[in-house]
C-alpha cells in the first residue's frame, strides 16, 4: 500500500484548518510580499510568485507551513515569535496536522485543489536569518511542497481541508529520447 493511500485511509475525516498568511516572492531570494488573496494557476504556481515561471507540473509550485510548526521551531530556538516571511513559505495554515496532509489532495477555499508531496526542507539561509541552530530546529517542521491541480482564488481565512475522495490524476506524458 502506498504512503498516499495509507495516510489517506488513516486520516479520513481530518478536521479542516484555516489559511492564516500568504506570501509571494517576485524573484528567487527576493523579498516576501504579504498579501490577503492570490490567484492559484493550475500546474504553474501562485500569480506574482517567481515559481510560476519554473517547470510546469513541478511539485514545488506552492509551499505550506503550519502555525503549529512555527511554534515548535520557536521553542527549539528560544524565540517568542518568528514572522512567517522569514521562513520563506507561501502559505501558513493552522488547526490541521500538516504531516497528515502529505501525499494528499487538499482544498484551499472553495476552488483551489493542491496536492502535497515532498517535505519542504530548510535551506542554509535559515542560519543567517534565524540564528545558529535554525536548520536543525526546522528539521521535520519545514512544511510541505505542493503542486496546484485546480486553480482559483484563495484568501486569508479560507478553510484548508483534506479531500477524502481525491480527483483522478491525469497520466503524465511519456518523455521519449530522440535517437
Amino acid at each position: 500500500m502506498s504512503q498516499q493511500h495509507l495516510i489517506g485511509r488513516l486520516c479520513r475525516d481530518l478536521p479542516a484548518g484555516k489559511l492564516e498568511w500568504i506570501g509571494l516572492r517576485s524573484k528567487h531570494k527576493g523579498e516576501i510580499v504579504e498579501v490577503d488573496a492570490v490567484r492559484a494557476i493550475a500546474e504553474r504556481g501562485l500569480e506574482g510568485d517567481h515559481r510560476i515561471a519554473k517547470t510546469p507540473g513541478s511539485g514545488r509550485q506552492v509551499t505550506l507551513i503550519s502555525r503549529e510548526f512555527i511554534t515548535q521551531i520557536c521553542g527549539h530556538l528560544g524565540l517568542n515569535e518568528i514572522p512567517p516571511a522569514l521562513l520563506r513559505r507561501n502559505l501558513v495554515v493552522s488547526g490541521v496536522n500538516l504531516n497528515a496532509l502529505r501525499y494528499q489532495q487538499i482544498r484551499v477555499g472553495s476552488q483551489v485543489i493542491i496536492e502535497a508531496g515532498a517535505l519542504c526542507h530548510p535551506c542554509s539561509r535559515m542560519e543567517s536569518t534565524l540564528g545558529k541552530g535554525a536548520v536543525a530546529a526546522m528539521l521535520g517542521y519545514g512544511g510541505l511542497c505542493a503542486k496546484i491541480l485546480c486553480g482559483g482564488e484563495i484568501r486569508l481565512g479560507d478553510l484548508v481541508q483534506k479531500i477524502d475522495h481525491p480527483l483522478p490524476q491525469a497520466p503524465r506524458p511519456v518523455q521519449r529520447k530522440l535517437l
